[in-house]
């Protein structure tokens, strides 16, 4: 629900609202426990609001350390990583 929420805001140009909504649903995963691979899309959809607020260092630092989990969880030759 709170990944569509923050979508849905990013859609409509609530860049900001949907940055706050991402943030909480990272931090409460993060609480969960949830698998790394998970972790590692939820941050994904982060980076993308960073660049869509013009927090262009943010997201470039980000999608670096989602570059090195995937590279750790899957491997250099997994199409996921190569993306």
């Amino acid at each position: 629900a709170m990944q569509q929420l923050g979508h849905g805001l990013g859609a409509a140009d609530h860049h900001e609202d949907a940055l706050s909504v991402k943030e909480a649903e990272m931090a409460m995963l993060r609480r969960l426990s949830v698998p790394e691979g998970e972790m590692l899309n939820v941050q994904c959809n982060l980076a993308i609001t960073y660049a869509s607020l013009g927090r262009h260092e943010q997201a470039l630092s980000l999608r670096r350390d989602i570059y090195s989990g995937r590279l750790k969880l899957n491997g250099e030759e997994h199409p996921v990583t190569r993306t």
